[in-house]
This record gives structure tokens, C-alpha cells and sequence, in this order.
């Protein structure tokens, strides 16, 4: 019998602290989102993702020398291996992104040069090649799938900027790069979602880190994790197909029982801070790129359900009129999520691997009562 005492925990694990970490801090109560003790409001104005990135890997910000070679580094990575490519030629047209991305990073574990490696420097190394191949690989195979040629990435440009290059194949604005920027910065970690703890209990068996971001992957795929951005975007483009008012639509949606997405959080009781940067954002994209109808839908509802419901919008509200202005396609918005969140997901495989234990929960047995015992079947 154990000396350790059983606690029981709240379905879904909802409150339970289940670890240490120095990536990322939240305060629910106050709307604080903050990596490495720095407010992701700073980071949101004054950073840039390749910053935010070695933030996430090392704890502190890079001298300029550290963000130099950082940069330097993610461009020598991007780059993916021919038999990668030819696997996102010959997968279905018709396959759902995830299911590619999951696919193609379980791949990659195969032709990593660090692949057998799992120290602490492999690990950044391979950190830094996912996050550059990441970014290929979505924007590689939406070209792919659409009879388009690949294109190759310019070691001048940001990786934001290359993100968007790869995708539409023409060098964006700078509003359009920095708008992509800040979205991946506001996206990058989110302490112990769903997929960042799936990612944390594989690397905790000492397992690859290609297995632990697969891990994630498969989580963020599921509806409840990612694809609410997804979800919202469908709903903006009903109500202007149909012509409805927004109020009136979302009214019927509630009167139905159905879910409104894009509002309220397992974590925040106020504003997601996220949401306030993706909500300028997306004011500004949408007015500067011809299209200020989706932002003016969005911040129909959003007043709307804030009114009706008391729901604040969170990261995935705005984030849909975003990315859609930035031509993004809608059902690359959950595989852009994970272009971002690779930071965090491979910051976090760092950190369990560093100081590792197996993590190895139990379960409350609410089955038939013990001793039960076997009939024959004819006795059945």
C-alpha cells in the first residue's frame, strides 16, 4: 500500500496544479498572461516572435549577438527534407491540415540529424528546426494541395514574413507581417493547455521530442483545444451570406442552445489580454485591407454576447477576422496556432526533460464494486 495519499482531483483536472514551470505566468482573476515575467502587452508592442522564442528556450531575453544567431539559425532550418516534401505530394488533396501536420512531424523525427539526442542542447537545436519547418510545412502543403509551386523562403525576412510569403507567394506588407507577428507572439505558450500537457506527460516517459509535439498536435486537433477560431469564422461568414443582423443571428443561435465560440475561458474570469491586441488588429486589417465588414460583424457579437451573457472574447474571437484578412485560408487557422504554440510546446518539452519525472496520475474507480467474479458463459 502507498504512504502517498490519494487526491481527488475535479473532472478535467480544472485548478489542479500539476507542476513547476519558469515559461509562463497567468493570473485568471486579474487577465495577466505574461512569458518569462514580462507582460505579453510588452511583448505584444515591443517584441517580435524570434525574440519571444528564445524567450520561451532560455528564460531571458537575447543580447543582440544571441538574437542575431537565433535569427541566422531559424533561416538555416528552413528548409525540409525532399522525402518530406514528396509526402505532402502524395498525401489526399483533400486530407484535413492537421491531420498532414500531425503526420509530417512524427516524419521529421525520422531525418532529424539530433534524432537519437535528447540533452539539452540537442533539444534547442531541435526546437529551433521545428519552428522553422513548422511554418513550411503548413504553408508548403496549402500550395501543394491548390496545384501551386512551393516557394523559397527569403533569409531576409522575418519568419512572419516568410510564414505569408511561402502561403501567397508575393512579399507582404509591413502591417500585414507585423499584424502576423504579434499574432504569434500573443499565441506562443499558454501554460498547461491541453496540448502543452500532452506534450509534457510524452516527454516525461523520456521519450523524442518529435514524439511529445506530435502528442500536441493530436490534442490540438480535438474541437474543444483548437479550431474555435475555425468556428467563429463560419459564423461571420453566415450572417453576411444571409444578409442577417448580427444581433438577431446570434439571438437565434442562443435561443437554439447553441455555442456562441470565441467567448469565455477555463482560465479567465476578465478579458483575455490576448484578445485585446487581436481585436485591434483586426479593426486595422479589416479597414486597411477594403474589408471592414468582418471587423464590424465581429464587434457586433462580441458587444452582444458581453451583454447577453456577461462572456468576455477570447484569443479566438478576433483571431478568425484576422488571419482571414491575411488571406489565410479557414482551415489552416488551428495548424497556424501550432506554427506559433511550437515555441511553447518545445519550451516545455525543455523544461520536463530537464528535470524530469514520469508523470503518472490514477484514477478513481467507480466500477462494479470489488470482488466481482467470473460465470460461465452459460451461466450468463
Amino acid at each position: 500500500m502507498s504512504s502517498l495519499t490519494m487526491t481527488h482531483a475535479p473532472k478535467g483536472l480544472e485548478g489542479v496544479v500539476a507542476t513547476t514551470s519558469k515559461i509562463c505566468y497567468i493570473d485568471g482573476d486579474a487577465g495577466v498572461l505574461a512569458y518569462g515575467g514580462i507582460d505579453i502587452h510588452e511583448l505584444a508592442e515591443k517584441s517580435n516572435f524570434e525574440e519571444t522564442c528564445y524567450l520561451l528556450w532560455h528564460g531571458k531575453l537575447p543580447s543582440e549577438n544571441e538574437l542575431k544567431e537565433l535569427c541566422e539559425r531559424l533561416g538555416a532550418e528552413r528548409k525540409l527534407d525532399p522525402a518530406i516534401i514528396t509526402f505532402l505530394r502524395e498525401v489526399p488533396k483533400d486530407a484535413a491540415p492537421m491531420d498532414v501536420l500531425r503526420t509530417a512531424v512524427s516524419a521529421l523525427g525520422l531525418y532529424d540529424r539530433d534524432r537519437s539526442n535528447n540533452d539539452h542542447n540537442a533539444n534547442v537545436s531541435k526546437a529551433i528546426r521545428l519552428t522553422s519547418q513548422i511554418a513550411m510545412m503548413v504553408a508548403a502543403y496549402d500550395r501543394i494541395r491548390k496545384g501551386k509551386n512551393v516557394v523559397e523562403p527569403d533569409p531576409k525576412l522575418s519568419h512572419a514574413a516568410n510564414f505569408l510569403l511561402l502561403l501567397n507567394g508575393e512579399r507582404p506588407s509591413s502591417t500585414a507581417e507585423r499584424a502576423l507577428d504579434i499574432a504569434l507572439i500573443l499565441h506562443a505558450d499558454h501554460e498547461l493547455n491541453a496540448s502543452t500537457f500532452a506534450a509534457r506527460v510524452t516527454a516525461a516517459t523520456l521519450s523524442d521530442m518529435h514524439s511529445a509535439i506530435t502528442s500536441a498536435i493530436g490534442a490540438l486537433k480535438g474541437p474543444l483545444h483548437g479550431g474555435a477560431n475555425e468556428a467563429v469564422f463560419h459564423i461571420l461568414e453566415k450572417i453576411d451570406a444571409s444578409g442577417a443582423d448580427p444581433v438577431e443571428y446570434v439571438r437565434q443561435m442562443l435561443a437554439q442552445k447553441k455555442k456562441i465560440s470565441g467567448f469565455g475561458h477555463r482560465v479567465y474570469h476578465t478579458e483575455d489580454p490576448r484578445a485585446t491586441h487581436l481585436r485591434r488588429m483586426s479593426e486595422d486589417l479589416c479597414k486597411s485591407t477594403g474589408q471592414p465588414k468582418w471587423f464590424e460583424i465581429s464587434r457586433k457579437i462580441e458587444q452582444f454576447v458581453k451583454s447577453e451573457k456577461k462572456l468576455n472574447a477570447n484569443v479566438d474571437f478576433y483571431s478568425a477576422s484576422t488571419y482571414h484578412v491575411l488571406g489565410i485560408d479557414v482551415d489552416l487557422f488551428t495548424p497556424i496556432f501550432a506554427v506559433s504554440r511550437i515555441s511553447g510546446w518545445t519550451a516545455h518539452v525543455i523544461e520536463q526533460l530537464d528535470d524530469n519525472r514520469l508523470i503518472r496520475p490514477r484514477a478513481d474507480y467507480v466500477g462494479s464494486a470489488y470482488p466481482q467474479h467470473w460465470i460461465p458463459p452459460s451461466q450468463r
